[in-house]
C-alpha cells in the first residue's frame, strides 16, 4: 500500500524562504535544490516538484526579496504625489530608511537583482522592480525624469553597498534635486527632438 501524501500548503513558501536564507549566507554559488531542501527540511524532489531549475526557484526569490525599496515607495505614494512635497528629499530619506532599516537583506535584494546580469531569468522581475518604482514616481514627473531618478537612486545604493560608505542623505537629496531641477530647464529632454 502506498503511503499517504502528506498534505503541505506552505511547503511552496517554505522552499522560497529557505532559498532566501540560503543565498543571504552563502551567496547564490551556494543554492542548489539540495542545499534548499536541507535547509527547508523537506524532499530534495519537493524542490524540483516546485521549482523545475534553480532559475524559476530565484525568480520566485527576487520576487519576494524584490519587495524592499518598492514597498517603501508604495506606503509613501500619496506624499510623493503631494506638490508641496519635496520630492528630492523625500525620496532620499526614503532611501536611507530602506538602506538603513535591514542591510542584510537590501544586500540579499541586491544580489538577486544584480544576478540578472547573468541569468536572463531575472531580468523580466528585475526590470518589474524598476518599471514599478518609475511608475510611482512619474506621478510627480515625466517618465524620463522618473527613470533617471530611479537610475540615480539604484547608483547611490550600490556605491554605499559595495564601499561599506554611510549613506549619505544630504549629497543623495542634492543630486536627485539636480536630476529634477535639470529636467524643469530642459536639460532632461522629456520628448524627443522633432
Amino acid at each position: 500500500m502506498a503511503a499517504a501524501r502528506r498534505y503541505d500548503p506552505e511547503r511552496r513558501q517554505r522552499i522560497i524562504d529557505a532559498a532566501i536564507r540560503v543565498v543571504g549566507r552563502a551567496g547564490i554559488a551556494g543554492l542548489s535544490h539540495r542545499s534548499v531542501a536541507a535547509e527547508a527540511d523537506v524532499p530534495l524532489g519537493s524542490t524540483t516538484y516546485h521549482f523545475k531549475t534553480l532559475d524559476d526557484l530565484l525568480v520566485a526569490a527576487l520576487r519576494q526579496t524584490n519587495e524592499g525599496f518598492a514597498k517603501v515607495v508604495r506606503e509613501h505614494r500619496d506624499c510623493l504625489a503631494d506638490p508641496g512635497c519635496d520630492l528630492a528629499a523625500e525620496l532620499a530619506r526614503m532611501n536611507g530608511d530602506w538602506l538603513g532599516s535591514d542591510r542584510a537583506g537590501v544586500e540579499l535584494e541586491y544580489e538577486l537583482y544584480l544576478a540578472a546580469l547573468r541569468r536572463p531569468a531575472l531580468r523580466a522581475v528585475a526590470a518589474e522592480w524598476c518599471g514599478e518604482v518609475t511608475e510611482l514616481i512619474a506621478r510627480r514627473t515625466d517618465p524620463r525624469t522618473a527613470r533617471a531618478l530611479v537610475a540615480l537612486l539604484d547608483g547611490i545604493c550600490l556605491q554605499v553597498l559595495l564601499t561599506g560608505a554611510e549613506y549619505d542623505e544630504e549629497y543623495a537629496r542634492d543630486a536627485l534635486d539636480r536630476v529634477i531641477g535639470a529636467s524643469g530647464q530642459g536639460l532632461i529632454r522629456t520628448t524627443d527632438p522633432g
